[in-house]
């Protein structure tokens, strides 16, 4: 007997050529009936005998297109209404959105290949994509996702390309960017100040002799511009530091083949994965033995390399065992690479604190002072998408930023709630999240708040969710922090507001993605966070359930003297550590290099500062512990860009292998008896780091070695962590926050957890940085309204 199948399907399920798909299984299962797009997901009818449908059904789950995600699959059988062919139906632009927009895909390998033939009609176009790759996220101005709704409505298809467009068992077939020379976007090479000196092909290869003579060309490509110079040459490399107006902060690279990053860099089976994957992001990877020590060859390096081809520059990333690598994700960026032969920089087409430029004539405007040409096209770009940056942690993949081929794929989370809410993260590393329906979707990385330009883009992108998945928010999200510009945005929206703490924030984050609930000991370690008492947190042991959370273990607190200039001055930080161990009398220990670092008036005016409670504020940040330590052992005493001091302090343990940790007190006394006299509450555990720093002043004095030093220090981080597990007795243990981003602290916490019988989560797909926080304010203000409506 006949019957006629209903079928809606919700994921990840348009742009990635699911509606072929479903037309050739029809087709191969002779069945009649329609697909089509719709804001929900996909429709799907088909008629015929009942055993056919339920095979039919059955199919979609296990051969879906591979870029697919099915989130959910409802079907029911109803009467035949007698279809006499299968077809592909006009999309439903009306009702509540559910589809997901899938981020921006590297080129597929049938694209690359295409391009470098000369006798196909896309040979060496830098604009070839289909339904298996291209641009997604950064060209959707609405949906559902079709040519009229993106940046493409206005490149009317040739007849080819409609053919290919048209045809259901074709590659390119609703391939909504889909184009060729005759009919698609073009290349333009620009002067300095806007005037175009060639278009096509030309073009690319006129900007490949001005990066080949050691010139700064701005490139557009799939979600901002990129400021591309050749990494081998120094005196490029560095007039394009000054001019972007960054000091030390490592640039990305593009390679032209993998095969070229093995020769300079350690690549194992999931970092090569990573390099090829559809999300194609930055990696990091270490250089290879033969690289990671400059010192030999330092005058060569900082001499300008007349052949572009010769190593990477140490003005790259100066003293970094690390470079953050990727390889060509667009055929533009393939055909580039190709004519070049050798890895350039690929860094944001942005001065040094502001938001990357997505318009030709904005980037003349705000980078002609940088670049010295600009190789352009005319396809909109709708939306800024950085590059991703993720490395190999603990034997998966951790997200560091999160953008191109990662955002805005949405986290879903066990409470649920017909509450829309925004939340609008935190002030450094900012991203956004918006809970719609089942899925919280987590915007790409916008950046720190700190200049208008940035502020500007944080309310585009606001704008831009509410207006791309038609939600309007009756609840918003923000930090405790009273002076971050996120806060304060959320408490002018004149939206019904609730405020999430920071570190509650990062290990919800961590949880939601984890797919976990209930109690679960958190441990949320980075730079510094509004805490509930006024203070500055950042070394937290936070214990969640499923109403709310308690804060059961903290570090001994310190002052910062000069407050945030600490940040850029670890040695300051250090001086506060001293400070609450010794008072007055730290000055005395003038072998240390933090006191050599200053001159006697400047340690009399911090002393001052100390002893007066002058813009010192207090905190138990483990990220400033990382700081102090650095500057103690004279790895760091100022630096360009938060986190360096910590990362430098990672790298000087080298390959060094030691189970030796630095004795360390617990406790649960209200307060320490100690000259400045800082209290914490009562009922928290509190870690006292003084022996830690004690001992360390010792190898100091001994001239120990800073990498043994460094992974002691490290090691007894860990096992402060252990330590609270055990005392608390809670077997699941989220590790979240900036501080583990460090390769060495959360591998070695991961394996003694595991070793010592404990579940540890960390961090995938979210960052563990501050990036995260809007996902966990998100899940944690669920839990809220769950717990509220019980």
């Amino acid at each position: 007997m006949i019957q006629r199948l209903h079928i809606v399907v919700r994921g990840a399920v348009q742009g990635v050529g699911f509606r072929p798909f479903i037309y050739r299984l029809a087709m191969e299962s002779k069945l009649n009936g329609w697909v089509m797009n719709s804001t929900q997901g996909v429709f799907i009818e088909v008629e015929g005998m009942k055993d056919v449908l339920e095979k039919f059904v059955l199919r979609i789950e296990q051969e879906k297109p591979p870029r697919s995600s099915i989130h959910s699959l409802e079907y029911s059988f109803l009467d035949p209404c007698g279809y006499t062919k299968f077809e592909i139906r006009k999309s439903i632009e009306s009702g509540e959105i559910s589809a997901i927009v899938l981020p921006d895909i590297a080129a597929c390998p049938d694209c690359v290949m295409e391009i470098f033939d000369p006798q196909n009609q896309r040979y060496l176009y830098p604009f070839t994509n289909c339904t298996n790759c291209g641009p997604r996220f950064s060209i959707i101005e609405a949906l559902p996702y079709d040519r009229q709704n993106s940046s493409m409505k206005n490149f009317k298809m040739c007849p080819d390309c409609l053919n290919e467009y048209e045809d259901p068992l074709n590659r390119r077939f609703h391939a909504q960017p889909n184009a060729c020379p005759k009919c698609g976007p073009r290349l333009e090479l620009w002067t300095e100040s806007g005037n175009k000196i060639s278009g096509d092909h030309i073009a690319l290869r006129m900007a490949v002799e001005q990066i080949l003579s050691g010139k700064i060309v701005a490139i557009k490509g799939i979600g901002g511009f990129h400021l591309m110079v050749a990494a081998g040459n120094e005196n490029a490399v560095k007039r394009l530091r000054e001019r972007k107006h960054r000091e030390e902060k490592p640039f990305a690279l593009m390679y032209p083949s993998l095969e070229m990053i093995k020769q300079d860099c350690e690549v194992n089976e999931l970092e090569e994965r990573l390099l090829n994957s559809p999300e194609s992001p930055i990696v990091l990877l270490k250089r290879a033995s033969h690289t990671t020590d400059p010192t030999s060859k330092i005058e060569n390096l900082k001499s300008e390399i007349r052949n572009p081809k010769s190593e990477i520059s140490f003005s790259v990333a100066p003293n970094n065992p690390y470079l953050g690598i990727m390889l060509p994700y667009t055929p533009l960026h393939h055909i580039l690479m190709h004519e070049l032969g050798f890895p350039i920089v690929a860094t944001s087409g942005n001065y040094s604190d502001e938001p990357i430029c997505t318009d030709e004539k904005d980037a003349v405007e705000k980078l002609s002072g940088i670049a010295d040409y600009f190789l352009t096209h005319n396809r909109p770009i709708v939306r800024h998408v950085d590059d991703s940056i993720v490395r190999i942690m603990a034997g998966r993949e951790m997200v560091v930023r999160r953008a191109r081929g990662f955002a805005p794929l949405p986290i879903q989370y066990r409470h649920r709630s017909n509450t829309t809410v925004l939340a609008v993260g935190a002030h450094l590393k900012n991203s956004i999240a918006l809970r719609s329906g089942e899925n919280s979707f987590v915007s790409q990385h916008i950046g720190d708040l700190e200049t208008t330009e940035a502020y500007s883009a944080f309310e585009r992108v606001i704008q831009d969710f509410q207006i791309l998945y038609k939600a309007t928010p009756s609840l918003i999200v923000a930090d405790l922090h009273p002076d971050y510009m996120s806060t304060h945005y959320a408490e002018k929206s004149g939206i019904k507001l609730n405020q999430i703490q920071h570190h509650y924030a990062h290990i919800m984050s961590c949880i939601a993605e984890n797919k976990i609930d209930g109690n679960v000991l958190g441990v949320s370690w980075d730079g510094s966070g509004y805490g509930t008492d006024g203070t500055i947190w950042g070394g937290e042991f936070l214990l969640t359930n499923e109403k709310s959370y308690e804060r059961v273990a903290t570090f001994r607190n310190f002052k910062l003297p000069g407050g945030e200039k600490a940040i850029k001055e670890p040695r300051r930080t250090a001086i506060g550590i001293l400070y609450e161990l010794f008072g007055d009398d730290f000055i005395s220990h003038d072998y240390l290099p933090t006191i050599k670092s200053f001159n006697r008036s400047e340690l009399h005016n911090l002393t001052t500062m100390l002893k007066k409670e002058i813009n010192s504020p207090v905190t138990s940040s483990s990220g400033r512990i990382f700081d102090a330590v650095a500057s103690i052992i004279g790895i760091s005493q100022q630096v360009s860009f938060e986190g360096k001091a910590a990362m430098e302090l990672e790298w000087a343990i080298g390959d060094m292998q030691t189970d030796e940790i630095y004795e360390y007190r617990i406790s649960n006394i209200g307060y320490l008896e100690n000259k400045s006299e800082i209290r914490n509450p009562k009922s928290e555990i509190i870690i006292d780091w003084s022996p830690v720093i004690l001992n360390i002043l010792e190898d100091v004095k001994e001239k120990s070695d800073i990498a043994i030093i460094s992974a002691k220090f490290h090691n007894t981080l860990v096992e402060m962590i252990v330590s609270i597990a055990k005392k608390i007795g809670e077997e699941r243990v989220a590790l979240s926050g900036g501080c583990f981003q460090n390769k060495y602290l959360t591998e070695r916490a991961v394996h003694r957890l595991n070793s010592e019988g404990f579940k540890p989560y960390w961090h995938q797909r979210v960052p563990p940085n501050d990036g995260g926080i809007s996902l966990g304010q998100i899940a944690a203000v669920l839990k809220k309204i769950t717990e509220e409506n019980r």
